[in-house]
């Protein structure tokens, strides 16, 4: 069966840090463009950040740019999102999902894998 599985999230104040991992279980990651996704209450999801399977290139929405970085460790399957400098309008809850190549657009409904989110709060 497969399955992601995110970890990570939690509370913390604007400024902080949070790392959010990605973990898939009944397959491999490394044939998959893994994306990472937030819903906050009320709005419509949102692609945060893409990474192809090779880590050669990245995607990142200009909310999170320069703030938010996506790697993978294949040898591991998982995909990490390290996340700095947190404001209170990051505050979702964020999900990763994986979908087969070409393509590394982070559009939602281009995934076929999706996990069961984290939830990520920003608040002092």
């Amino acid at each position: 069966q497969l399955q992601l599985v995110e970890s990570g999230g939690g509370l913390v104040q604007p400024g902080g840090s949070l790392r959010l991992s990605c973990a898939a279980s009944g397959f491999t990651l490394d044939y998959y463009v893994i994306g990472w996704f937030r819903q906050a209450p009320g709005k419509e999801r949102e692609g945060v950040s893409c990474i192809s399977t090779s880590s050669s290139s990245t995607n990142y929405a200009d909310s999170v740019k320069d703030r938010f970085t996506i790697s993978r460790d294949n040898a591991e399957n998982t995909v990490y999102l390290q996340m700095n400098s947190l404001k209170p309008e990051d505050t979702a809850v964020y999900y990763c999902a994986a979908k087969l190549p070409p393509g590394l657009r982070c559009l939602g409904y281009e995934y076929d894998y999706w996990g069961q989110g984290t939830q990520v709060t920003v608040s002092s």
